[in-house]
């Protein structure tokens, strides 16, 4: 028997278990109420600006343990202004070779005590593949998970966790 899941984002069927979930905002941008939300943010699916706060959407990968690949969380960052311009300017260029850049997590992520404002490193990637993410707090489960992986078991407890079991 085969599994498939219902894409959240494009809508399809497709084969397989889930291996990745995203935020579509940064967590403080969609707790703007959706009428006002335009007129206090500026966002697309990989920028938002909320006055003076600058986001980049990351992928933070956690390779599998028993099988090839990884889980892939598609988070918001917020960075510097400056950090967050370079970005936009390299947006269709190579920025795998530029310095990794600090910034903290926007995204409350699901299946984890607490994940905002937890301190990464982000490294921009070629132009067709978000930047990615590096947790820089070693003792945290998120980054024992980034740096050993993860079992079988809890990529379950992640599939639960995000609701992606219920489409299955």
């Amino acid at each position: 028997m085969t599994s498939s899941f219902l894409c959240s984002s494009c809508g399809k069927s497709h084969e397989g278990m889930p291996t990745d979930y995203g935020w579509k905002l940064p967590d403080d941008v969609w707790a703007i109420p959706e009428y006002e939300r335009k007129d206090k943010a500026k966002f697309d699916n990989d920028l938002c600006q909320l006055g003076n706060r600058f986001f980049i959407r990351c992928v933070l990968k956690l390779p599998f343990i028993d099988q090839a690949d990884f889980y892939a969380w598609g988070i918001w960052v917020e960075v510097s202004e400056p950090d967050f311009y370079r970005y936009v300017e390299l947006y269709d260029q190579d920025g795998s070779t530029e310095p990794q850049i600090p910034g903290i997590i926007a995204n409350a992520m699901l299946g984890y005590s607490t994940t905002l404002g937890i301190p990464v490193l982000v490294q921009y990637q070629a132009s067709t593949s978000r930047p990615s993410v590096t947790v820089s707090v070693n003792d945290h489960p998120l980054s024992v998970e980034q740096s050993h992986g993860i079992d079988s078991h809890r990529y379950h407890e992640i599939l639960v966790a995000t609701g992606s079991l219920s489409g299955l």
